[in-house]
């Protein structure tokens, strides 16, 4: 876009135009300024030359299939992972042992590691937002009530 904006390029060339954006929506400013700037779009496996009327209507009818073929991807995504959480099975990140969560309390509370130094110490068995997300809990159970 970039290159378009500078006047660098007078047409942009893909193999295929989902490729090129994901939403309808994008894909049409990115149509619309191309064509203020005068720059040609052209989608190889589409065979689409947004240089015609028939290209430019086509490129918006295959740009809303794309649309919804990802939208309907998405939807039986969020079904499978309900359906799977119904039958009890757990969905993301296997649980933190025990004993590294204690080892990190233990480094919180009774030093004052950063929580970097913290990951570090533990040899990064945890990720450094479980890392932190753990340390302020355990410092703020530690320090006196108001």
């Amino acid at each position: 876009m970039a290159a378009a904006r500078n006047r660098e390029i007078d047409c942009v060339l893909v193999w295929k135009f989902d490729r090129f954006a994901r939403s309808t929506r994008h894909l049409l400013a990115a149509l619309e300024e191309f064509n203020h700037l005068g720059v040609r779009f052209v989608s190889v496996q589409d065979q689409i030359d947004t240089d015609s009327p028939i290209g430019r209507a086509m490129f918006t009818i295959i740009g809303a299939m794309a649309e919804l073929e990802s939208l309907l991807i998405s939807e039986r995504v969020t079904a499978g992972m309900r359906a799977a959480e119904t039958r009890g099975k757990h969905l993301g990140r296997p649980a933190l042992p025990r004993r590294v969560i204690t080892e990190i309390e233990t480094l919180a509370t009774s030093t004052d590691l950063s929580i970097r130094q913290i990951q570090r110490k533990i040899a990064g068995r945890a990720s450094r937002g479980i890392v932190g997300e753990v340390t302020k809990r355990a410092r703020a159970a530690q320090r006196p009530a108001l």
